[in-house]
């Protein structure tokens, strides 16, 4: 780990600097992260060199002071800092090529998170220019912004799976939905709201009307699996679960009955039709919540398969009860096997807790602005090559 600044270990000079008090170099298994505290509102911009393989994070003049050659970590060989004609430069030398960079920039840090990656891509990515930038698009205002509904599964005398060294699934569920909801808020792309803040029961049914009554966007389960004890060492890795093709067709059913009382809930917003009318809106409705939750975790797959082991056949389906809401796409999240010491071990780690929240932030964002380019009349266009 290299830190320099404001800890003094490391370029003295760097205290001083305009822009720049402090920087961290660590890395963490296949991971490394670069993050820096910046004074004030500096601009910086991030692309990447293909040959030799390089990121280059651009600051504005003044704002590095330190050395100009900082040491290595993991998939960086050095840092080298000089200057450009608008300002200072960093250039991460690396090792080999890596995969897109996660960045991060919210209050005073800026963090760039890198992992190896395949040649081509990098070399695709090289060529496409500027990765990021300190630039923001205006925010809508916060009234206007979807609603994520987070469901931290168990709580209260449901503890939900016990790991072998007494690691509560209502715990981890819990850490992992406050982690996610301040990643998201901190974002600002979205609202977010938990069906559970606190270690309380909340029965099943609930759960999905909270979804419903605050009309969410989507709705996600977080669990932490189990496996028998003849297969506890075994089944490891994540899993996401979506609704199976039958599981709700009584509920929409009843749904439908009771269209007025669930209108007044704040469920359901339906015209007043013919009953045959109704019920093929409720199909198009069903087959609209389906196709958006399928979407949604083939992201949520694709974004944890970067982070952690992963269940063979990671997408599954079955009936579970909080994925029933026929108006409110949805997923359940098995970020891994209490019944497995690796497992158990790692989701006990506030650090890789908060990678697999940083991985659903990136799957969530994926599907928001999935969903916002179909409201703009983007849809058709986009629905050939969209997860």
């Amino acid at each position: 780990m290299l830190l320099l600044g404001a800890t003094g270990l490391l370029a003295p000079g760097l205290a001083q600097a305009a822009g720049v008090s402090r920087a961290a170099l660590t890395q963490e298994g296949h991971h490394t992260r670069l993050v820096l505290t910046l004074d004030g509102n500096v601009r910086w911009e991030l692309s990447a060199q293909a040959e030799p393989p390089a990121l280059l994070l651009d600051l504005p003049r003044g704002a590095w002071r330190g050395a100009t050659t900082l040491a290595g970590a993991g998939c960086v060989s050095a840092v080298r800092v000089g200057t450009t004609r608008t300002g200072s430069r960093l250039t991460l030398l690396l090792t080999g090529p890596i995969a897109t960079p996660r960045v991060q920039s919210r209050d005073n840090l800026l963090m760039l998170e890198m992992r190896p990656g395949g040649g081509p891509a990098f070399a695709r990515m090289a060529a496409t220019g500027k990765l990021a930038s300190a630039a923001e698009p205006a925010r809508r205002p916060t009234a206007s912004l979807p609603l994520v509904m987070l469901d931290p599964g168990h709580g209260g005398r449901d503890p939900g799976a016990i790991g072998a060294h007494g690691t509560h699934e209502k715990r981890i569920t819990l850490a992992v939905a406050h982690e996610l909801k301040r990643q998201l808020e901190a974002a600002g792309q979205c609202r977010v709201a938990l069906t559970r803040s606190r270690d309380v029961f909340i029965p099943l049914a609930q759960r999905v009307e909270a979804a419903r009554k605050h009309q969410a966007a989507l709705f996600l389960s977080i669990h932490a699996d189990s496996a028998p004890p003849e297969s506890a060492r075994l089944a490891r890795g994540a899993s996401v679960y979506t609704l199976g093709e039958t599981a709700s067709d009584a509920l929409a059913a009843a749904l439908a009955r009771q269209e007025n009382l669930a209108d007044k809930a704040g469920g359901l917003r339906l015209p007043s039709v013919p009953p045959e009318v109704l019920s093929i809106l409720f199909s198009l409705m069903r087959q609209e919540t389906r196709a958006g939750s399928e979407r949604l975790a083939r992201l949520v797959v694709a974004a944890l398969d970067d982070e952690t082991a992963m269940l063979p056949h990671s997408h599954r389906r079955a009936g579970f009860v909080v994925l029933k809401a026929p108006d409110v796409p949805a997923a359940l999240v098995e970020l891994g096997f209490l019944s497995h010491p690796l497992d158990e071990e790692a989701l006990g780690k506030p650090a890789h807790r908060a990678r697999l929240a940083a991985a659903l932030v990136q799957a969530v964002h994926g599907y928001l602005a999935r969903q916002q380019q179909v409201a703009l009349g983007g849809g058709a266009a986009a629905g050939a090559t969209s997860p």
